[in-house]
């Protein structure tokens, strides 16, 4: 039976769901990523306050999340993809391109001039992934002070740098 797949605003009962599809997720950059930084998950606070604010959505299998976007903000015109994943069980079904582009939409209906996110330069999947959805590279040199935060936080917590890349896709 092929499950039915569904993207909605995340619903309180479906935070507890998230952390697992994280550390799922995760694991499809072993050796690319440090080990530290693949045993992460997204506070429960973080959570909380995104789902509150209307800046998380999950896809459903049916009624059970497989899939999450997380927007936060961090400069008032731009919306940035925090975190998105899909869970391995789930993934090559379209399921990450729905939450983008959901996102985008949202931004777009929101008034923000675009969305923005960090990933992987080198890792096949990634940034390919954001090029083919209309994501652009934004070179260092125009970073707002809020993206060089991202970058440094990155970097801090063990991300090398030269392996990142910013991306932006302004809406429409």
């Amino acid at each position: 039976m092929t499950a039915t797949y569904h993207i909605v605003a995340a619903r309180p009962d479906d935070l507890h769901h998230i952390p697992a599809i994280e550390l799922a997720a995760a694991q499809l950059l072993k050796g690319h990523a440090p080990d530290a930084i693949l045993a992460e998950v997204t506070s429960d606070q973080m959570l909380r306050d995104a789902q509150q604010a209307g800046r998380l959505w999950v896809a459903l299998a049916e009624r059970t999340p497989v899939g999450f976007a997380h927007v936060e903000l961090l400069e008032p015109n731009v919306a940035h993809l925090h975190e998105l994943d899909v869970h391995p069980d789930h993934g090559r079904r379209g399921l990450g391109t729905r939450l983008v582009e959901h996102v985008c939409s949202w931004a777009a209906a929101q008034g923000f001039v675009g969305v923005t996110l960090t990933t992987f330069r080198d890792v096949p999947w990634n940034m390919p992934f954001y090029v083919r959805l209309g994501f652009e590279i934004v070179p260092p040199a125009d970073l707002s002070p809020a993206l060089h935060a991202v970058v440094a936080d990155e970097t801090r917590r063990g991300l090398d740098p030269m392996r990142r890349v910013v991306m932006r896709r302004p809406s429409p």
